[in-house]
């Protein structure tokens, strides 16, 4: 059986799927050519990340498909109902990616609590005395509060690095349900922590001094933070979204940093990706990366081998 990994796969994840006798191509082929290279290939499984979309006009054109696979959490990219549906599995990696995720979440909130994103961006000038000035009042994150909206695998995963750094965590999540966080503080040694989300994120979003955001797209296209949410938070609030670009109110956003009712936001997906708006690249308040959640190498490697466990489950190839 051939499998297309078109946007990339580990090489791990491909010579496990090798060795039990699939044919994986690696080969990038452009999204308004998959249909066609998918039927000439003969291929019958298609692995993506979030590059690559896998929409209900593929999925009739090619109807020898057996398997769609994600690498990665979120599957806004794949039209999974219709092609359950139609007989084709549909499969994601939920939980290779949650430490990944965390640590960049993580580097981000350093990153944004002390102006490094925008001092990197001009330490060339030479001017120290004006640089020293204009980056000298960074904030801590000991003692600061992070709420979490969403909180599954991901979330509480940020939540481990999060206690470990001595913040306080508000969870917010529409099942309420307490959940035990194990914090590893190294040397062998562990903690553990127990959270009750909140399921009203009004309710909490004025004792924040953090937010991080980890929800899927909304299906109806709303956002979760717009600008009736900014004015509920703390003045001076910073936010990070590693979660996916629409849940956050891109406009909304660039009038409350303006305000100061936001210090500063880290964005690591956007509404129009892959060329997000100049004025948020460009914006000294905001910390952009280009959607590299989950892209580590160990990472890359746990969702090649976890697919690669999925698809040899379903689909031994018979010799």
């Amino acid at each position: 059986m051939k499998i297309l990994a078109n946007d990339g796969i580990s090489d791990l994840g491909k010579q496990l799927l090798e060795e039990a006798g699939f044919t994986v191509i690696t080969e990038k082929v452009a999204q308004e050519e998959l249909a066609n290279a998918v039927n000439e290939q003969e291929i019958e499984m298609i692995l993506v990340r979030s590059a690559t979309t896998v929409r209900k006009e593929v999925i009739d054109a090619c109807p020898n498909l057996k398997l769609i696979g994600r690498g990665g959490v979120g599957m806004d990219n794949i039209d999974v109902a219709y092609a359950r549906e139609k007989g084709i599995t549909v499969i994601n990696t939920p939980a290779s990616s949650s430490q990944s995720v965390a640590e960049l979440v993580m580097g981000h909130l350093f990153a944004i609590s002390r102006g490094l994103h925008d001092s990197y961006k001009n330490m060339e000038t030479g001017d120290f005395s004006a640089l020293k000035k204009k980056y000298a009042k960074g904030v801590e994150l000991r003692g600061k509060t992070l709420g979490i909206i969403g909180f599954g695998r991901i979330g509480q995963s940020l939540a481990s690095y999060a206690l470990g750094c001595g913040m306080n965590v508000v969870a917010v999540d529409r099942t309420g349900n307490p959940v035990n966080i194990n914090v590893p503080i190294g040397n062998g040694h562990e903690a553990n922590v127990s959270i009750t989300p909140s399921n009203d994120l009004h309710n909490v979003l004025g004792q924040l001094d953090y937010i991080s955001i980890h929800v899927p797209k909304q299906a109806d296209g709303s956002a979760v933070i717009a600008a009736k949410e900014f004015a509920m938070m703390k003045k001076g609030v910073r936010i990070a979204n590693a979660a996916r670009g629409g849940v956050i109110n891109e406009d909304d956003l660039l009038e409350a940093l303006a305000s100061g009712q936001v210090a500063a936001i880290a964005l690591d997906v956007f509404e129009n990706e892959p060329n997000p708006r100049k004025d948020l690249l460009n914006h000294s308040a905001i910390a952009c990366t280009p959607h590299i959640g989950a892209a580590t190498l160990e990472a890359q490697d746990r969702i090649g081998e976890e697919l690669a466990s999925l698809i040899i489950g379903q689909f031994a190839v018979k010799n």
